[in-house]
C-alpha cells in the first residue's frame, strides 16, 4: 500500500540507469523490437516495489529532466518505483536503432507499451506527462483502452497530463517560441563549436539566457566533438504530431478505472481562454459511474516549466492522489 511517509534528509534512493537495447519480443512478422532507454528510482530500495509511475518528458527533453522531482516524489511513497522514459529521439532513445518512423504520438507510445512488453513489467498504475509527454500519455491510455496492446493490457488508474494542450494546438494561442527554436537549431553549424558558444550565439539571437543554457544542456561529447542529444528531423516531426492531434474524446468519456487530472500552469501562455473554460465544465461535470473521471487543476506561480517553476505545489498537488489509489 502506498502511503505517505515523512521526507528523511538520509532517504537512501536507488537509481539505476538501463539502456535497452537487446531484443524485446517478436512481433508477428518475426522482426524483434528494441525499447527505450530508461532510468529507475525506487522509493524502498530494500524491499521489491509494489506500484509503478512512468515519467514522460517534454520536446527535446529526456527523463533525466525529471530526476529530482521523482525522488522527491517517491520520498513521500512506500513501494512505489519511478520509471524515467526517454522517448524516441530523445536523451539515450535517440541513438536506439528501429524506433522507425513516422515519429508521432502513436508510435511513441506505442514504444512505451513494447517498453513494458520487452521487460515483462506490469503495466504502470501512473503515467505522468509533461508538454509533448502529456500528449504521449492521453495516447497511451487511449491505445490501451482500445485494446491496441493486446487483451493482457491494463489502462493506468491515473493519468497526469502537466501543461500539455489536450486537443489541436491552436497558432494563436503560442508565441512561436518553439519553432523558432526549432528552426534555429536546424541552421546552427555542424559540428558545434562549443557548449558555451552555443549559448552566447542564442542568447545574441534573442533567446532566454534560461533557455539557451537548458538548450546547451543537451550536447554531448561524441567523438571529441559537440552533438545533440536528441534527434532533431525526429523531434520536429512529433512537435508536427503533438500540434495536429486531439484527445478530447478521451477526456469527455475516461475509460471506467481510470483518472485522468490535467494540470494548467498558472502562468502559461500556451491556453486558450475558451478551451479552459470547456475543461472546468468537463470537470465540474456530475460523474457516470460507467465511465472514469476528469479533474481540471491549476498550479499557482508556475510557467510551462512546472516541475522547475514550482515543484513543491506540483508535488503537493500529485503526491496525495497517488496515495489514495491505494486507500
Amino acid at each position: 500500500m502506498a502511503t505517505l511517509k515523512s521526507k528523511k534528509p538520509c532517504l537512501n534512493l536507488v537509481t539505476r540507469f538501463l539502456n535497452s537495447r537487446t531484443p524485446s519480443f517478436p512481433c508477428a512478422n518475426t522482426r524483434t523490437i528494441q525499447t527505450l532507454a530508461f532510468e529507475e528510482i525506487h522509493s524502498s530500495p530494500n524491499k521489491p516495489y509494489t506500484s509503478t509511475a512512468f515519467i514522460l518528458h517534454g520536446l527535446l527533453g529526456s527523463g533525466r529532466n525529471w530526476r529530482s522531482f521523482s525522488r522527491n516524489l517517491a520520498s513521500s511513497l512506500s513501494d512505489w518505483r519511478m520509471v524515467l522514459v526517454d522517448l524516441r529521439n530523445h536523451g539515450r532513445s535517440a541513438d536506439i536503432e528501429g524506433l522507425d518512423p513516422p515519429h508521432n504520438m502513436f508510435n511513441a507510445a506505442m514504444d512505451v507499451a513494447n517498453l513494458v512488453k520487452g521487460r515483462g513489467w506490469d503495466w504502470p498504475d501512473v503515467v505522468i506527462g509533461h508538454s509533448m509527454g502529456g500528449k504521449v500519455a492521453l495516447q497511451f491510455a487511449e491505445s490501451c483502452a482500445r485494446g491496441d496492446y493486446g487483451d493482457s493490457v491494463a489502462l493506468p488508474k491515473q493519468l497526469w497530463v502537466l501543461d500539455s494542450v489536450p486537443v489541436e494546438v491552436s497558432p494563436d494561442y503560442s508565441d512561436g517560441e518553439v519553432e523558432k527554436v526549432l528552426k534555429t537549431l536546424h541552421g546552427l553549424p555542424s559540428p558545434i563549436p562549443s557548449r558555451s558558444w552555443l549559448v552566447n550565439h542564442m542568447i545574441q539571437l534573442g533567446f532566454s539566457k534560461s533557455l539557451s543554457e537548458w538548450i546547451g544542456s543537451n550536447l554531448k561529447k561524441s567523438g571529441g566533438q559537440e552533438t545533440w542529444a536528441f534527434n532533431l528531423d525526429g523531434a520536429v516531426q512529433m512537435f508536427n504530431s503533438y500540434r495536429e492531434t486531439s484527445y478530447w474524446s478521451l477526456l469527455e468519456h475516461p475509460p471506467k478505472g481510470m483518472e485522468i487530472e490535467v494540470v494548467v500552469a498558472e502562468k502559461s501562455d500556451r491556453w486558450d481562454p475558451d478551451l479552459i473554460q470547456q475543461l472546468e465544465s468537463l470537470s465540474n461535470r456530475t460523474g457516470d459511474e460507467s465511465e472514469g473521471k476528469f479533474s481540471l487543476h491549476v498550479l499557482p506561480n508556475s510557467g510551462h516549466w512546472v516541475h522547475v517553476d514550482n515543484p513543491k505545489g506540483l508535488l503537493d498537488l500529485v503526491t496525495p492522489r497517488i496515495v489514495s489509489l491505494s486507500t
